[in-house]
């Protein structure tokens, strides 16, 4: 019910991201594009989201309707969708309408359903926000992650503080109340001070939604292996706890509710596709490998509609049309976006393995 393709590229290495992402001299955008088109449609078929369907809830024999079986589950409703990555803001406004398309036209997409694009301060100026608005984006989420230049700096990003802020004061205007921030806290060498000041900036700029993670010192990445050998101080696990206590309380005074672990809002801008992910409903990966949000694995999510959200269980499970009941698989999307590329164009997507779940594991 959820559609999240992703955009693999970036246009450097940040020192903290583990992601599925690529840095390359140049991208065949018109390749990459063709290829979300066609594994977008190929997705919401297996995991049969259908636009309508004729007939439907007329009455008669059971089970027929224009001469064929009818389906036993109604038409789904795309609830949100969500282009992450990467750099997804890299992409152009041609690809976002492009693959929006292939979702209209494949499924009922509600005028005003949530259509979130991650953005970078790097590229996100503001003719191509207005762009990004007219080809079909009407919520931003904008990796800020601070406001302080040294803590950018040790984090690889590519923007400066003032960027940040001008960035978000156009997209506020471009997309007012659905314009989030994220941030980052647990900086190796960040104070608990540092911390609340960065807080205390962010409500000064911000609109009504803000994403807060904790950062996780990954393994294979710039600023874990400073840390581990000892050039950087690992944060202390007290500290984050209470950097994190300090940001609820601080949120909670100017009126944002939690609503999840991460996740702050107010004036009601709750975002759809978070709350998709927290309550483990359905959701359609679309891309070379994992999801934004993808929890210790790899691949996409494609999950039957007729399962209630109950079922759809934690991340990486697919449950395709059955033999009149619903299975469910656990798949591996190809992480590399060429040979993903080659996969779609000879079979519509890139799946590179699947293994049925057991009834423990669903």
């Amino acid at each position: 019910r959820a559609p999240c393709p992703q955009w693999p590229y970036c246009r450097k290495h940040c020192s903290y991201c583990n992601f599925n992402k690529y840095v390359v001299p140049v991208v065949d955008e018109a390749a990459v594009r063709s290829c979300l088109v066609r594994e977008t449609q190929t997705l919401l078929r297996l995991s049969q989201v259908q636009r309508w369907v004729p007939g439907w809830g007329s009455r008669g024999v059971p089970g027929s309707f224009g001469g064929r079986l009818q389906p036993p589950h109604p038409p789904c409703s795309i609830t949100s969708v969500f282009f992450g990555g990467g750099t997804p803001s890299l992409a152009s406004p041609r690809t976002i309408a492009a693959v929006l398309e292939a979702v209209a036209e494949a499924a009922h997409l509600p005028a005003g359903a949530e259509v979130t694009l991650e953005a970078n301060p790097s590229s996100a100026s503001p003719a191509r926000l207005s762009s990004f608005r007219a080809a079909g984006i009407n919520r931003l989420s904008i990796g800020v992650q601070s406001l302080d230049d040294a803590e950018l700096r040790l984090l690889g990003r590519e923007h400066t503080a003032a960027q940040a802020r001008a960035v978000v004061e156009v997209a506020r205007g471009l997309f007012p109340g659905r314009t989030s921030l994220d941030l980052l806290f647990g900086l190796p060498g960040q104070s608990q001070e540092a911390w609340a000041r960065c807080l205390e900036a962010v409500l000064g700029l911000c609109d009504d939604h803000l994403a807060l993670y904790q950062l996780t010192l990954e393994q294979g990445t710039a600023l874990g292996a400073q840390v581990q050998r000892g050039a950087l101080p690992a944060p202390p696990q007290d500290l984050l706890a209470d950097m994190y206590q300090t940001a609820r309380a601080t949120l909670a005074a100017a009126g944002f509710r939690q609503y999840e672990v991460s996740n702050f809002a107010r004036k009601g801008a709750l975002s759809t596709h978070n709350l998709s992910y927290w309550r483990a409903e359905q959701y359609i990966g679309v891309g070379p490998g994992k999801p934004r949000g993808w929890q210790r694995g790899r691949g996409h999510v494609a999950v039957h509609p007729s399962c209630p959200p109950t079922a759809a269980g934690a991340h990486g499970r697919f449950v395709p049309w059955g033999e009149g009941s619903c299975r469910r698989e656990a798949r591996v999307q190809t992480p590399a976006p060429n040979a993903w590329m080659k996969e779609v164009q000879s079979r519509g997507h890139g799946t590179r393995r699947r293994a049925a779940l057991s009834l423990l594991e669903q």
